[in-house]
């Protein structure tokens, strides 16, 4: 099983917001690398949840970075490089025939398939 887990819980106002539930806490909030197009990121949020091992994500979309095509954000573990999530901003005209937009979709839907498909690997075989 993963140290930790992403679940989204909403996009607005320009901020990504989601909740980061460490499986092993320790009480320290966990070390995240946010990056578009593997350019880090350094304007995000993490602070603690009511709940123990829960950790509130902040992420505000630098405006410079809503252009037209395709802009993907990856979340992940610093330490390990884990991807934890990613989300996708579609923006303008030329969206409907460009490919590698959708190579871009498909790509962080491929990521989070595998590690959902990991994580249930790991709890099943312990059944």
């Amino acid at each position: 099983m993963a140290d930790m887990t992403l679940e989204k819980t909403r996009l607005t106002g320009g901020v990504w917001e989601g909740i980061i539930t460490l499986h092993r806490d320790n009480g320290l909030p966990p070390i995240l690398r946010i990056t578009h197009f593997d350019t880090p990121l350094e304007d995000f949020e993490l602070k603690a949840a009511e709940t123990t091992g829960q950790w509130h994500l902040r992420i505000p979309i630098p405006p410079e970075l809503i252009t037209e095509g395709v802009q993907t954000f990856v979340i992940a573990d610093r330490d390990s490089g884990e991807a934890l999530g990613s989300f996708a901003l579609l923006a303008g005209d030329a969206m409907a025939e460009d490919i590698r937009a959708e190579m871009d979709m498909l790509r962080a839907e491929l990521d989070m398939l595998k590690r959902a498909f990991r994580r249930h690997c790991n709890e099943t075989m312990g059944s």
